[in-house]
């Protein structure tokens, strides 16, 4: 089973690159950040001719996400965190699969949080915080979980071309990557870092500065698995070829392999 994360910045620009993509990788279960579309205009028949069943939860320039799945509709869906207010359409979580298959798979667009002491730093802080809480409910409902996304946190230096430059900066903050130990703590496990790993690997890079072409980028894009999955867990990797597409998302996929 294969299971992929996807911020593509713009569905409407990059719709005939994820149907590309589809068809080069036909993964089991798919979540997208940063749709940008409203919900009306989703392009579910596009999608649901490719193969796949989607839900989505969309608003207008912002936000967006969506969650396909390839062998019937994802059931018992959430849009955004229970209990938690929020105008901005950044959750959507589903169960994919059936019986002893199925798995729980929580999409998330982390907020970006813009600057340390900023009004989205603090918005950032209340999410992630409501976030925790609600992740840790679901996983004493589904142990067999995956919460995955654009989590805008690189949590360790080395998910960062350049340490000494980012340090204390939005994605690289102490509170930031507390926030993720503080997920991790809840039984949950990095996939990508269950293996070893090229240095230098990035799931971003900015538009600007010639970054992609020097590899100056970040580790913001994650799969965390829960405990009960991390045996079956037998490959997670990052998909860099989509970042030299024309008109590219300026994130990449990550795809998680499970054993059956």
């Amino acid at each position: 089973m294969r299971l992929a994360t996807w911020n593509v910045n713009s569905l409407a620009v990059r719709l005939p690159q994820l149907l590309d993509w589809l068809v080069a990788n036909p993964v089991d279960a798919m979540v997208l950040q940063e749709t940008k579309l409203t919900d009306d205009k989703f392009p579910h028949a596009e999608v649901e001719a490719a193969g796949y069943a989607v839900k989505w939860f969309g608003q207008k320039t912002y936000n967006g996400v969506a969650l396909l799945a390839r062998r019937g509709a994802p059931g018992d869906i959430v849009r955004n965190i229970p209990g938690f207010d929020d105008e901005q359409a950044r959750v959507i979580a589903g169960t994919v699969g059936s019986d002893a298959t199925a798995l729980r798979v929580i999409g998330a667009y982390f907020p970006n949080g813009q600057e340390p002491g900023s009004e989205k730093f603090a918005y950032k802080m209340r999410w992630l915080g409501a976030l925790r809480e609600w992740v840790q409910a679901e996983l004493a409902a589904h142990p067999r979980l995956v919460l995955m996304g654009d989590f805008n946190v690189a949590p360790e230096d080395r998910d960062v071309y350049d340490p000494v430059a980012w340090a204390g900066q939005i994605h690289c903050t102490p509170e930031e990557r507390e926030h993720f130990r503080q997920l991790l703590a809840l039984g949950l496990v990095d996939a990508f870092r269950l293996f070893e790993q090229p240095p230098k690997s990035w799931s971003w890079w900015d538009y600007r500065n010639l970054a992609f072409r020097k590899n100056q980028g970040l580790r913001i894009d994650h799969i965390l698995v829960s405990e009960a999955l991390r045996p079956r867990v037998t490959a997670c990797a990052i998909d860099k070829l989509p970042r030299k597409n024309e008109r590219p998302s300026d994130h990449a996929p990550v795809v998680l392999t499970l054993a059956a």
